[in-house]
């Protein structure tokens, strides 16, 4: 049994004579399925194959900058980084920027920022520098320029100076094939002598060079799918063959031999890289086998998919870092969700049973800061399937972190110091009066962050949830207000509301000095005694933020000057008692 490589797509294929069959695969998991259920006994996770490095790890991350960093980039970086710190190791980055015309600009710069701002720090790599470099590939021409010649020595590698229109139209008569070959190339400029190609790229004659590939493509040992054998799918009627290109006729090499030849300088051990770099591995091991090295070990990890199962794209949730940065996303809060698609920390033997239980457990468990993913990075949790990305997780992510920033004083003032600008800029008006300056000042932000922590799913909300703590008073013809006027109406309850809060706002000008979270909940807790506690909470809630719900109310109460929340019961009255 092999796998068959289609262009889009990798085909299962039983190879008999004069006949082929094939079943449609959308990936290689299926086979790796297959195997398992053919076998004499199933393999259960606790009997699986232990393939975490016992050794410490070298890792690269090596994105090209022709566009910005997004989610699966990030997450390909940050397993890469778990490995290497989770086994003592080193982690590296490389800019593979060969491909000139596709290189976006600014590119570079956010991929730097990227990995900088998520706390993904490389050992080696641009900036920091390190003893393999130069780290960007556009640097190290001259590197691959030796590496391409030791090929054509060799006789791995050939010159070709077919113009583009022979190739066009070999691969144009490769596909009308029946089966159509996805090996196109019939090795015309193999067959020249090494002194006439000499001789002809000498005279200035356009070439690139290609290697000359195997038969058969060595089997691919994927420490997580374990051995698969690629193919490309051919048809022997009319031979042709996949001879990649290594060396295009701009000088700059093709990703293969790049990727090979500096994987191979930089002493990288592990290679962890997105599934659909699977077809391409068979290539790299022709390559390690030509130059006579031993290759790293590979791991690649399946696609992120939206709810539909779809591939992301920048339309289907496949957003870069920037934007979500930008939109209040913290880096502890995208990393640890990040790095749950696609991977999962090992349970302990003694495992809580219950549904209840198991599912605190696994809310519990999922909570990660970088140095805890560190702790329990191990490859033997990489999963195979499609990981369905749902941003439900990553707000609560999000706000489990801002809670944890909110709490912390130095952290709580730097973002403070982050939304003042916005606040300023929303309520500008506000801002210039008096009586009102106090609220945009980075003390009554803080107050206000610490009020909200529970409500705040990004710290970018904050105008918009708590807009009723900086404005001169609640709207009080908002949908939840007026909601609330309409059921007092339906229950008959509108006279306790009134007597509610006439009976707070008496104690609340009198009482001196101005009260404690702790006092107000008594007063409440009192009131609560001769009404009904959500008759209480309600009629307040309905003064003092337009019943707009969100911050404790005690909290809440306490937040805002004795005058303030003197004006809002007064008010509240006014309307109540029309």
């Amino acid at each position: 049994m092999i796998i068959m490589l289609s262009r889009n797509c990798v085909q299962l294929v039983r190879v008999l004579p004069r006949r082929t069959y094939s079943t449609s695969a959308s990936n290689i998991r299926h086979l790796t399925a297959s195997r398992r259920v053919a076998g004499k006994k199933s393999t259960s996770s606790a009997t699986r194959t232990d393939v975490h490095p016992s050794k410490p790890a070298r890792t690269r991350f090596a994105p090209s900058p022709t566009g910005f960093i997004h989610l699966g980039s990030l997450r390909t970086a940050l397993y890469n980084f778990l490995l290497a710190k989770a086994t003592g190791g080193q982690f590296l980055l490389r800019i593979e920027d060969t491909d000139q015309s596709r290189k976006k600009e600014g590119a570079e710069e956010d991929i730097y920022e990227a990995l900088t701002w998520a706390g993904i720090k490389w050992d080696e790599g641009p900036v920091v520098g390190g003893d393999h470099g130069p780290y960007k590939q556009s640097e190290r021409l001259h590197i691959y320029k030796e590496y391409a010649d030791k090929l054509l020595e060799s006789g791995h590698a050939y010159r070709c100076f077919c113009p583009k229109d022979r190739l066009d139209k070999l691969r144009d008569t490769a596909q009308r094939l029946v089966p159509p070959s996805m090996a196109t190339y019939d090795r015309y400029c193999y067959h020249i002598d090494c002194e006439t190609s000499s001789t002809m790229a000498g005279s200035g004659a356009p070439y690139t060079i290609r290697l000359k590939s195997p038969d058969v493509y060595p089997r691919v040992n994927d420490l997580l799918h374990g051995e698969l054998d690629l193919q490309i799918q051919s048809n022997y009627s009319d031979p042709r063959y996949d001879d990649p290109v290594l060396f295009k006729t701009d000088g700059y090499p093709t990703y293969h031999l790049a990727n090979v030849v500096d994987d191979h300088l930089m002493k990288i051990t592990q290679v962890i890289r997105g599934e659909e770099w699977l077809p391409s591995t068979p290539k790299h091991l022709a390559l390690y086998n030509a130059f006579g090295w031993t290759p790293p070990e590979f791991i690649h990890i399946p696609l992120l998919t939206s709810l539909e199962d779809k591939k992301l794209s920048k339309r289907t949730g496949d957003t870069g870092i920037k934007s979500y940065r930008e939109n209040g996303i913290l880096p502890e809060a995208l990393v640890n969700f990040v790095a749950l698609y696609g991977w999962a920390p090992q349970q302990s033997s003694a495992t809580l049973s219950g549904t209840k239980k198991r599912r605190e457990a696994t809310s519990a468990g999922e909570i990660m800061n970088m140095q805890e993913l560190i702790s329990k990075f191990n490859i033997n949790g990489l999963t195979k399937g499609n990981a369905k990305v749902s941003e439900s997780k990553l707000e609560f992510f999000n706000s489990y972190f801002l809670r944890l920033r909110i709490e912390d004083a130095e952290k709580r003032h730097e973002l403070a110091l982050q939304i003042q600008p916005v606040l300023i800029w929303r309520f500008s008006d506000l801002a210039k009066k008096k009586p009102h300056r106090h609220k945009f000042e980075l003390e009554y932000i803080e107050k206000v962050l610490l009020t909200f922590k529970g409500s705040l799913k990004t710290v970018t909300e904050l105008p918009e949830i708590a807009s009723y703590v900086f404005e001169e008073h609640p709207d009080y013809a908002s949908e939840e207000a007026l909601e609330y006027i309409v059921s007092l109406s339906a229950s008959r309850e509108g006279n306790d509301a009134i007597a509610i809060l006439q009976d707070f706002a008496g104690w609340w000008t009198h009482i001196d000095p101005m009260p404690t979270v702790a006092e107000i909940d008594a007063k409440i807790k009192s009131l609560a005694k001769a009404y009904t506690s959500t008759t209480v909470f309600h009629a307040l809630r309905f003064s003092i933020s337009g019943s707009v719900p969100g911050a404790p109310l005690s909290q809440l109460l306490n937040l805002l000057d004795r005058d303030a929340v003197t004006i809002r019961l007064v008010s509240a009255l006014k309307i109540l008692m029309l």
